[in-house]
């Protein structure tokens, strides 16, 4: 077998990223391992069969990746890299940063301050009133306005923000699939004025599971996340929760107690959300430099250093732990250090077994530092 190529190939990297069974956190600890992408791909058919794969690791060509490059560049598009000088340095700070993003518009608008602004599909007119007020204050003081291209809230903002051309869309799918359909002209427009991202490469259509990790792209850019108008189980309180854990603002506006849409915001005010009702809120408490008002349940995966819990007992095969982790997951999302509390291997350990894990197909790690098992 022909040994792997020495140096970091841009292109490598970028197979890698896009690997079945490669996530954004076993991104980093491949590459921390094996400390290049070239001798990562090498090693990957041998470490997935290790960890119960069947069949062959999925593993793009350098051809298609080269094809996407040139079918991106085609309309206007490119890839950026972590690492890459125009990489979002905010987004760049969370645990579980995209490996690889893909851009569509002026990328010096993700180095810019930004503010979220999410929130109902099906929202109210009073709603959409105040979300068009919001973002268009907030653009014209020179915040970024970044949303998810959806229908209701998300649409306006971005509207709001296009004339000073202030705003950055989130796509769930690839930079060629509109969603929903009659956003077309609103992801054209958003892409000539402002900036589309999205880690999906071209072709994804957008599917369910998409749209926790297009949320987290909201999070992850965004100094802080503005909700108007969100229910108690919506799509919307994942942002909220993702901001609160990379350690950025929350901020809601309330609403009347009797409209559904309403109640997920003012429980997050119960729970030491920023009340909002105009742009000078947002305004003074990120120029106040104070942080976030509201504490972060899980602020990103656990430190590499972490002592090992007491009673610690090496497990005698790196096999007789992955079983362990896996009898600990289930199809219910969990969070990666429930599972180191509730077993007596190290953190290292653990996240190895998950990485694993995730690479033979068994689990999948969630934004938010949360892993479920694979169906």
């Amino acid at each position: 077998m022909t040994p792997p190529p020495s140096g970091n190939d841009r292109i490598d990297t970028v197979r890698l990223a896009r690997t079945d069974g490669i996530g954004p956190v076993n991104f980093r600890r491949l590459l921390n391992e094996h400390g290049t992408a070239n001798a990562a791909l090498y090693a990957l058919p041998e470490r997935a069969r290790k960890a119960g794969r069947r069949g062959s690791v999925n593993i793009p060509s350098r051809d298609s990746i080269e094809e996407e490059e040139a079918t991106l560049e085609g309309f206007g598009a490119r890839l950026l890299v972590l690492g890459d000088r125009d990489y979002p340095p905010l987004l760049a700070r969370i645990p579980d940063a995209p490996p690889v993003l893909s851009i569509w518009g002026r990328a010096e608008l993700l180095s810019e301050r930004a503010i979220g602004i999410v929130g109902a599909r099906n929202a109210s007119a009073g709603g959409l009133r105040i979300a068009e007020s919001l973002s268009g204050a907030l653009a014209l003081e020179g915040c970024v306005i970044v949303s998810g291209l959806a229908r209701g809230i998300d649409s306006v903002a971005h509207r709001a923000a296009l004339h000073p051309g202030m705003t950055i869309g989130a796509a769930a799918g690839g930079l060629d699939c509109f969603y929903p359909p009659e956003n077309e002209s609103l992801y054209r427009a958003v892409a000539e004025r402002g900036c589309i991202v999205t880690e999906a490469p071209l072709g994804t259509v957008p599917q369910a599971s998409h749209f926790p990790r297009r949320n987290r792209l909201i999070a992850g850019l965004s100094l802080g996340v503005v909700l108007i108008e969100a229910a108690l189980r919506s799509g919307t309180l994942i942002t909220a929760r993702l901001a609160l854990d990379y350690g950025r603002d929350v901020f809601a506006v309330p609403g009347s107690p009797l409209d559904p849409r309403s109640r997920g915001g003012n429980d997050l005010l119960r729970q030491g959300a920023i009340l909002t009702e105009t742009a000078q809120d947002v305004l003074s408490q990120i120029e106040s430099g104070r942080g976030p008002r509201m504490t972060p349940g899980w602020t990103g995966l656990p430190g590499f250093s972490e002592p090992a819990p007491p009673g610690f007992t090496p497990a005698p095969t790196p096999e007789a732990v992955r079983e362990t982790i896996r009898d600990l997951l289930s199809p219910t999302a969990v969070a990666v250090d429930d599972i180191v509390a509730r077993c007596q291997f190290s953190v290292s350990m653990v996240l190895s077994a998950l990485s694993e894990l995730e690479l033979g197909g068994v689990a999948t790690f969630l934004p938010g530092g949360q892993v479920v098992l694979s169906a």
